[in-house]
C-alpha cells in the first residue's frame, strides 16, 4: 500500500508538519493532549528516524508481547520501518486510540494501525475498575503494593496492566476465532492492533448502523457466536454493547477488551456475562430479532459457563 501524503477531509493530523499549518486543536484540547503524552512523544530528536515520528517499535517488544503466529502478511517487522503518527481516532475513559502508519521508507509497504495508549491511573476516568479486576493479580508482590499505595510507579504499573490484559485477551480470542482486531504488539502502556476500517476511516459502530432485516439477522448470529466462543474460553467481555462493536464488510468485530472478566475467578463473572448478552441482545431485539432468541442465548451461555 503506497503511503498517502494528504489527510482526508474528515481527519486532521495531531502534528503540524510545517510552520504554516493551521492549529488543529484549541488551547484546552492541546493541554489535554500534552497531559497524556507517552514515551512515543519523548524520543530525543537525535534518536528520531530521518522520516516518520519514531522507529518502528516492533523489535522493542518481547516475543510474547507480539501477535500470534502465523503473522498476517500485512504486519511489517523490518528493522528499518518507521511509525508516522496520524492523529487521534477516539478518546475513552481509560485510554485514547491513535492512528499510526507503519511504513518501510523507499518501498510501497505501509499499513495503518490503531494505537491504544492507556493513561496512568491518576488521569483515567474509569471509576469502576475494581469490579473488573477481581481475580487478577500482579506477579510481583512489590507491584501489588505499589498499585495499592498509588505511587508513581504503581500508577504506571496499573496502566501497563490494562494494556497487557487487553493484549492477552485479543491474542487468546483471535486464536479461537472470535472476531477481534489482530493484536500486533504491546509495549508498555501502548497496544498496537489491526485498524478496522477503510483507508483512514474507521468502521461504523453497530449503534450507528441501520441494518436491513436480513443483515440484522446475520449480525445477530455473528454476535451470538462470538459470545459463545468467549464463554467457552471462560471470558465475559464485561462491557459489550452496540458502542464497542463495529461492522466492517458485513462482519461484526468486537472491540475494547481491557476489562475482560474471568467468569470463574471473578465473583461477578456471571453477572457480567448476563449484562453482555442483554446489552447487545436488546439492541437487536429492537431491530426485529425475536426476543426469544436473546433469552435462548442467555440460557445457552450460562449453561456453557456451568460446564466443568
Amino acid at each position: 500500500m503506497p503511503r498517502k501524503q494528504q489527510f482526508s477531509e474528515s481527519f486532521q493530523s495531531t502534528k503540524r508538519r510545517d510552520r504554516g499549518s493551521r492549529e488543529v486543536f484549541s488551547d484546552e484540547e492541546r493541554e489535554r493532549y500534552e497531559s497524556m503524552r507517552t514515551v512515543f512523544d519523548e524520543i530525543p530528536n537525535d534518536d528520531r528516524p530521518p522520516a516518520g515520528d519514531r522507529w518502528s517499535i516492533w523489535w522493542d517488544s518481547e516475543p510474547l508481547q507480539r501477535g500470534p503466529e502465523p503473522l498476517p502478511d500485512w504486519v511489517i517487522t523490518d528493522h528499518g520501518a518507521v511509525d508516522y503518527e496520524l492523529g487521534v481516532l477516539k478518546t475513552g475513559k481509560e485510554a485514547d486510540v491513535f492512528l499510526v502508519e507503519r511504513a518501510l521508507p523507499g518501498t510501497d509497504r505501509a499499513v495503518i494501525l490503531a494505537s491504544k495508549r492507556y493513561r496512568s491511573a491518576e488521569h483515567t476516568q474509569f471509576n469502576r475498575a475494581g469490579d473488573y479486576t477481581v481475580g487478577r493479580a500482579a506477579k510481583r508482590s512489590r507491584d501489588n503494593r505499589a498499585m495499592a499505595k498509588r505511587t508513581t510507579f504503581g500508577l504506571e504499573q496499573a496502566a501497563g496492566r490494562w494494556a497487557a490484559a487487553e493484549f492477552d485477551a485479543l491474542k487468546r480470542l483471535y486464536q479461537v476465532g472470535v472476531p477481534v482486531p489482530y493484536p500486533v504488539q504491546v509495549h508498555g502502556t501502548e497496544v498496537l492492533m489491526e485498524f478496522i476500517g477503510h483507508g483512514r476511516t474507521a468502521a461504523p459502530r453497530l449503534a450507528e448502523t441501520r441494518p436491513e432485516p436480513g443483515e440484522a439477522e446475520s449480525l445477530w448470529e455473528q454476535a451470538a457466536e462470538a459470545l459463545r466462543r468467549m464463554t467457552e474460553l471462560g471470558f465475559a467481555h464485561g462491557d459489550l454493547s452496540p458502542y464497542n462493536t463495529v461492522v466492517h464488510e458485513g462482519r461484526l468485530i468486537v472491540l475494547d477488551l481491557p476489562q475482560v472478566v474471568d467468569i470463574y475467578a471473578n465473583p461477578l463473572g456471571l453477572d457480567f456475562l448476563t449484562r453482555d448478552v442483554e446489552n447487545l441482545g436488546s439492541w437487536f431485539a429492537n431491530r426485529g430479532i425475536d426476543r426469544a432468541l436473546v433469552d435462548d442465548l442467555h440460557a445457552e451461555v450460562l449453561a456453557l459457563a456451568a460446564r466443568p
